[in-house]
């Protein structure tokens, strides 16, 4: 249930500009698209913004106009530094003039910083500067994930850090994370940002859709049908664009060090496409597993790809809370993961640690780039059935309750209303302290 002030919207609609740098495969892409179409609904005139994919990558454009999303593109703006982004900043501030937000809303690390650039700019360009009064404009930034370890040199990185510091000073009203365990990162080990600025909104998704198309397709396992493969071999899933970050170079070293001790059959199935497929489609050659191994490609039926998987995998370096965990547990799918971000808040009471690996109640995780204790942990979920099966229904309940699409709206909703309705240093006497997770 959405907040009453919904009920209000005649009176003011609330003009928010989101900004994305692509809507590429993933997480962040979905949640902007829910987010923009979700609130026009409830009182808010929203425009999302977006820029152009890098070679290679996955495009969810469909997925914006099958919710009747229209995106304005700009061009210039992509995940590559250079000249044009001062292009970017001028078309980003002469669309603020235009449209008159009360909020601009960046997400992710490149839109993050030349969006709220451009925002600044726009909140000073007003002949109200000679009393020292900028535009009411609040401005709001999400970490989907960061960029602070696991892509780039010492260098680069820390270039990078010391930006997104002077851009929470100085350039943002509100910080949001997906979790606890993303603000003790960006918070206390980077040092970015103040606790007052930063909330907690756990990500959100169409429960019912997924479940229902889950549970349409639980005993078929049509990607092994689709595949020629045996209906009883354990098929394990890893989903994400192949790219460094995501680390299935890991994922293959675990699955050819698990199939030298099986007994039984496995097939490993790589849903998604990048960059990288045609290095890891060498590398299951060189490992010898090339026929236990499928690749799907990218898929825009994933939905139905979790209902032929018995275990879902992660084995990235670095991450914020990853959606292909959170569908898994929808699907009732135990998952299996490394320790990185806020996979540790997905994963329910911790049950045990063995052989160097963490047993949960919604499965297992391993430290990051550990090969063998991750191939360990998908050998014990393959060994417990049982214990699997209890985990999904566990992961399932999970989500049902804390990651529905309609928690995520109300929660921005209310961080709307606040910012508008107080200012943007101030928290109303009752509600939820900075850093208080949202339920």
């Amino acid at each position: 249930m959405l907040s009453s002030s919904r009920s209000q919207s005649c009176k003011s609609r609330l003009r928010v500009v989101r900004i994305i740098d692509r809507l590429n495969i993933g997480g962040p892409s979905k949640q902007v698209v829910w987010l923009t179409a979700g609130l026009n609904s409830a009182g808010f005139d929203t425009e999302l913004i977006t820029g152009t994919l890098a070679g290679g990558e996955g495009d969810m454009s469909y997925f914006a106009r099958a919710a009747g999303v229209k995106p304005l593109v700009i061009d210039q703006m992509s995940r590559e530094i250079g000249l044009r982004d001062l292009v970017v900043i001028a078309k980003l501030l002469w669309r603020f003039l235009k449209l008159k937000p009360d909020i601009i809303h960046t997400h992710k690390a490149k839109a993050g910083a030349l969006g709220r650039v451009a925002a600044i700019i726009y909140k000073w360009t007003t002949p109200s500067i000679l009393w020292f009064r900028p535009r009411r404009c609040r401005i709001v930034h999400t970490y989907h994930g960061h960029v602070f370890h696991g892509y780039f040199g010492r260098f680069k990185t820390n270039l990078f850090v010391a930006i997104e510091r002077a851009l929470a000073r100085m350039c943002t009203d509100r910080v949001i994370v997906l979790s606890q365990q993303q603000a003790r990162e960006i918070l206390g080990r980077y040092r970015v940002g103040r606790p007052e600025q930063f909330r907690i909104v756990p990500l959100g998704l169409d429960i019912e859709e997924i479940q229902n198309g889950a549970d349409r397709l639980a005993n078929g396992k049509p990607l092994l049908k689709e595949s020629g493969l045996a209906h009883e071999h354990t098929a394990i899933g890893i989903v994400g664009r192949l790219c460094e970050v995501k680390n299935h170079k890991m994922f293959l070293e675990a699955a050819a060090r698990m199939l030298k001790n099986l007994s039984g059959r496995a097939t490993f199935v790589i849903i998604g496409d990048g960059h990288l497929r045609k290095a890891l489609e060498l590398q299951t050659v060189e490992l010898g597993i090339s026929d236990e191994v499928v690749f799907t490609g990218f898929r825009e039926d994933a939905i139905s790809l979790y209902a032929g998987l018995d275990i879902v995998a992660l084995t990235s370096l670095n991450e914020g809370t990853p959606l292909t965990l959170i569908e898994a547990m929808c699907c009732g799918r135990a998952v299996a993961a490394t320790e990185v971000g806020g996979v540790e808040d997905l994963m329910g009471a911790r049950r045990s640690k063995i052989h160097g690996f963490t047993v949960w109640d919604h499965g297992v995780t391993a430290p990051s780039g550990d090969a063998d204790a991750f191939a360990r942990a998908l050998r014990f979920l393959i060994d417990n059935p049982e214990l699997r099966e209890e985990m999904g229904k566990l992961g399932r309940a999970f989500v049902t309750v804390r990651m529905s699409k309609e928690r995520l709206l109300g929660d921005i909703e209310h961080l709307y209303n606040e910012l508008t309705s107080f200012g943007a240093g101030a928290v109303p006497s009752g509600e939820p302290q900075p850093l208080a997770q949202s339920q």
